[in-house]
């Protein structure tokens, strides 16, 4: 099922749409502000975000280039009344990837919708998350607080191994037979231990990263 973030301070549409979309297999999210549709996209990347120009905290295009800079490929369609031809190319020069003129049919609303997901995929799952700490996976890059972290090759290979599983403890034995094992890197307990402690430090602390004593250890959202 795909999941869409819908940007939108009118509850009647956005419920309107988002009834339409769920009978069609999307999972909506309604955000009715542009700081709450932020504190979403730091927990979770979406398929596809649908973006109202006029909020009550903001412009739309001011979301769209904050998404540009955190997931550059993430799908933005812009919804703009009828006759604002400069929100239109304002929202272009800032990302977005499509628009649809407001008042619109539910229908073409869902063709735009599948037409930018069949040129642009699922970016969604290129993203993985915990907190503040993010990582592109085609990029092989890791960011905490939006700041770029320059990991070894082993310190992203835990990491990435603790995203993937996050919620789930993982055992020590399991971490050093996939991180390393896989590898050809045969190691001992003492390299897991001292590659930790610098992840650590590089992401300063997070308390995302937990220890679970004597077994290993747990990633999972605190925020």
């Amino acid at each position: 099922m795909a999941d869409l973030y819908y940007i939108e301070d009118d509850l009647n549409i956005a419920s309107a749409v988002r009834a339409y979309l769920e009978q069609r297999n999307f999972k909506v999210t309604i955000c009715p502000t542009l700081s709450k549709a932020k504190q979403q996209l730091t927990e979770h990347v979406p398929t596809c975000v649908l973006l109202d120009w006029n909020m009550p905290d903001g412009r739309g295009d001011s979301l769209c280039q904050w998404i540009r800079n955190n997931w550059k490929e993430l799908p933005v369609i812009f919804l703009t009344v009828r006759g604002d031809s400069s929100d239109i190319v304002s929202g272009f020069r800032n990302g977005a990837d499509d628009y649809v003129v407001k008042p619109f049919e539910l229908e073409v609303l869902y063709s735009r919708i599948l037409a930018v997901l069949r040129r642009i995929g699922n970016v969604a799952e290129q993203y993985l998350s915990c907190d503040a700490i993010r990582i592109d996976t085609n990029r092989h890059a890791v960011f905490c607080n939006s700041e770029e972290i320059s990991l070894s090759i082993a310190e992203y290979q835990l990491l990435l191994y603790l995203m993937q599983n996050k919620g789930k403890t993982v055992t020590r034995e399991k971490i050093l037979e996939r991180v390393w094992d896989a590898n050809g890197s045969y190691v001992n307990n003492n390299t897991l231990t001292v590659t930790m402690k610098r992840l650590r430090d590089k992401l300063s602390q997070p308390p995302c990263l937990k220890t679970i004593r004597s077994v290993g250890y747990r990633m999972e959202d605190t925020i």
